[in-house]
C-alpha cells in the first residue's frame, strides 16, 4: 500500500505540475482517489463483516437449515447477460451512428466526447467476468468426471481424489480464474488499443508529410527538377515526383495533385481506408486507365450530387496566359485521404492529363521513401534542395513531433509498459494469492497425506492442477475478452485514428512477455506452495 501511495503521489505529482495540469485533470484525480480509498476499503471490509456474521451460531444453523448456499443476487438477476447485452446494444448503436469524438462545426473544431459510448466495453468487461464466474463455479463444481479426465496426465491415479478437491475448491479456483482472466484482459485491451494507436500516429504523420522525407517547392520553382539527384543520394529507395497546384470546383478552391497512379505507391502510403472502395491497387489502376479521371472528396461529391461517370469541369490555372479554364474531367471513385493533402477537400488526378491541359509538366513536390532513419535522410538531402529557391525539406520524424492539432499525436508507448507492469502484479497477486489461501484452507488435509505417505510429486498434483486450471482458463478467456474489448473500443473511438486503421496493430513481444510472466508467477507460486505443504507434516498435525 506504501508503494502504490507512493507510485500515485509521483503521479498526480507529474499531471499536476505538468503539461496536464488543469482543473479539470485536478478534478478527476480527486475523484479517482476518493474511488480508489472507498474500493479498497470496502474490499477489505466487506468481506471481514461478512465472514464475522456468518460465523456466528445462528448464520451456521441457517445455512444447515438451508442445505445449500443460495446463489448471489447478481447471478438470480442475471446481471451478466444483461451487461453483455447493454454492450451488444450500445457498441451497435455507436457503430452505426458513426460516432466522432472531434467534431468541426461550420468550420470550428471542437471536442465533444460521448462518455455513454464506453458503457460498451465497459459493460463487456464486467459482464464477462460474471459470466466466467457462473458458469466455472457451476462447473467445476459439477463437471467432477470431466476435470478428472482433464488432470489425469498430471495426477494419474490421484486424479479422481484430485478431481474432488478441485470440485470442492469450485469458488476459490473461481476467483483466481476471473481475477487472471481480467488482469490478462486489462493488459491485452490496452496493448493492442495501444499500439494501433500509436501506429495511426504515424501513418497520420505520414499523411501531413507525405513519406518519410519530402521536398516541396513551388510553381516557379518545381522540386521535381531535383527527382535525378535526390535519387541518387545514399539511402533513398524510392524517389517520386508529383504535381501540387489549385483548382475551381464551381466557386471552391480545392488542392489538386497530379500523379502517376501506378508508381506513386512506391513513395507514399496508399491504405485501402484512403478510398470509399476499400481497395487501393484497384482505385490506382482505375485511374491510371481513365487518363481524364479524376477522384473526388466525398464532401465534394455530396455538394454537386456527382455519381460515379459524370462529367465535371475543373477550373485550371495555364501557363499560357496564367488564367483560369475548364478542363474536363470523369469522376470515377471517391477519395478520403491522401499524402500532404488536407484533411477535407482535395481532388487526385493524372499528372500527364493535368500537364498537357494546363501546358505546364512541372512537378512541385518530391515524395521520398528512405531505407535509413528519416532524419538522418533528411540531412543528405537539404544540400540537394538548397540549389532550388523556396525548396523545403520535411521529415517523418519531426513532422510525428511536431503535430499538435490531431488526438494521435500523444505517444502511448510509455504508458503500454505502465500497464505492463501492473497487469503482472495482478496475474501473480491472482494465482499466488489463491494457491495460498487454498494451502491455508487444507493445511489440515495436506498434512494428513504427508504423513501417511504421500510423496511430493503427488501432493504436488493437486497444486499444479489448480494452477494450471487458474492459468490456462485465465489466460486465454483473458486474451479473447481483451483483443474483443480492443477492437470495440477502436470501433468506437473511431473518429481518433485519421485515417482509421484497418486492422488492429498486435504486439506481439509485449504478449509474449505477458504470457511468460504469468507462467512464471504460477509456477513459482505453486512451487512455494508445494514446498511449504511438504514441511513438518507431523508438527503440523499438532498445531491443528
Amino acid at each position: 500500500m506504501i508503494i502504490a501511495l507512493v507510485i500515485t503521489q509521483s503521479v498526480i505529482y507529474w499531471m499536476v505540475r505538468g503539461p496536464l495540469a488543469t482543473g479539470q485533470t485536478v478534478g478527476v484525480l480527486v475523484v479517482a482517489l476518493l474511488l480508489g480509498i472507498v474500493t479498497s476499503l470496502a474490499a477489505v471490509i466487506v468481506p471481514a463483516w461478512r465472514e464475522t456474521r456468518d460465523s456466528s451460531v445462528r448464520a451456521s444453523r441457517a445455512r444447515l437449515g438451508r442445505g445449500t448456499a443460495e446463489s448471489p443476487i447478481w447471478e438470480r438477476a442475471r446481471l451478466d447477460l444483461i451487461l453483455l447485452l447493454v454492450a451488444a446494444l450500445v457498441y451497435w448503436r455507436t457503430a452505426a451512428a458513426g460516432y466522432q469524438i472531434v467534431l468541426a462545426p461550420e468550420g470550428v473544431a471542437a471536442t465533444s466526447v460521448s462518455y455513454g459510448s464506453f458503457l460498451a466495453p465497459l459493460a463487456l468487461w464486467i459482464g464477462v467476468g460474471l459470466l466466467v464466474t457462473r458458469l466455472f463455479r457451476q462447473g467445476l463444481a459439477g463437471g467432477r468426471a470431466f476435470v478428472t479426465r482433464l488432470v489425469r496426465p498430471l495426477a494419474r491415479a490421484l486424479s479422481p481424489i484430485v478431481a474432488a478437491s478441485v470440485s470442492r475448491q469450485a469458488r476459490l479456483i473461481t476467483r483466481g480464474v476471473v481475477l487472471v482472466m481480467l488482469a490478462f484482459s486489462f493488459a491485452v485491451s490496452t496493448a493492442v488499443f495501444n499500439t494501433t494507436y500509436n501506429v495511426q500516429s504515424r501513418v497520420d504523420a505520414a499523411l501531413t508529410n507525405g513519406s518519410d522525407v519530402t521536398v516541396t517547392g513551388t510553381t516557379a520553382y518545381p522540386a521535381g527538377s531535383l527527382l535525378d539527384s535526390i535519387s541518387k543520394v545514399p539511402g533513398v529507395r524510392e524517389a517520386r515526383a508529383m504535381i501540387h497546384r489549385y483548382a475551381y470546383v464551381g466557386n471552391d478552391l480545392q488542392d489538386i495533385y497530379g500523379i502517376n497512379a501506378l508508381n506513386i505507391g512506391d513513395a507514399a502510403d496508399l491504405s485501402n481506408a484512403f478510398f470509399a472502395s476499400n481497395d487501393a491497387k484497384a482505385t490506382m489502376q482505375k485511374l491510371a486507365a481513365q487518363p481524364d479521371g479524376v477522384l473526388l472528396s466525398q464532401e465534394t461529391v455530396n455538394d454537386f450530387q456527382l455519381k460515379l461517370g459524370d462529367a465535371i469541369n475543373l477550373w485550371l490555372q495555364s501557363a499560357k496566359d496564367h488564367q483560369y479554364h475548364a478542363v474536363p474531367f470523369k469522376f470515377i471513385g471517391v477519395v478520403r485521404e491522401f499524402s500532404t493533402a488536407p484533411k477535407d477537400s482535395f481532388i487526385l488526378a493524372n499528372e500527364g492529363y493535368v500537364a498537357s491541359q494546363t501546358g505546364d509538366p512541372s512537378r512541385e513536390v518530391v515524395l521520398i521513401r528512405g531505407s535509413i532513419p528519416p532524419a538522418q535522410l533528411a540531412e543528405r538531402i537539404k544540400p540537394i534542395a538548397a540549389t532550388v529557391p523556396g525548396a523545403r525539406v520535411t521529415d517523418l520524424g519531426s513532422v510525428l513531433k511536431a503535430i499538435s492539432s490531431s488526438l494521435t499525436a500523444v505517444d502511448l508507448h510509455g504508458l503500454t509498459w505502465i500497464e505492463l507492469s501492473f497487469a503482472i502484479l495482478l496475474i501473480a497477486g491472482a494465482s499466488g494469492l489463491v494457491l495460498g489461501l487454498g494451502l491455508m484452507e487444507r493445511r489440515r488435509d495436506f498434512a494428513l497425506l504427508a504423513a501417511m505417505g504421500a510423496k511430493g510429486r503427488q501432493l504436488g498434483s493437486f497444486l499444479w492442477a489448480e494452477g494450471l486450471i487458474i492459468l490456462i482458463s485465465g489466460m486465454l478467456l483473458g486474451f479473447a475478452t481483451g483483443f474483443g474489448i480492443a477492437k470495440m473500443l477502436v470501433k468506437v473511438l473511431t473518429g481518433v485514428f485519421d485515417p482509421p486503421p484497418e486492422t488492429l496493430a498486435i504486439p506481439v513481444v509485449y504478449l509474449i512477455v505477458l504470457v511468460v510472466a504469468g507462467c512464471v508467477s504460477t509456477v513459482l507460486a505453486v512451487l512455494i506452495a508445494q514446498r511449504v505443504s511438504q514441511r513438518k507434516a507431523i508438527e503440523e498435525l499438532r498445531t491443528i
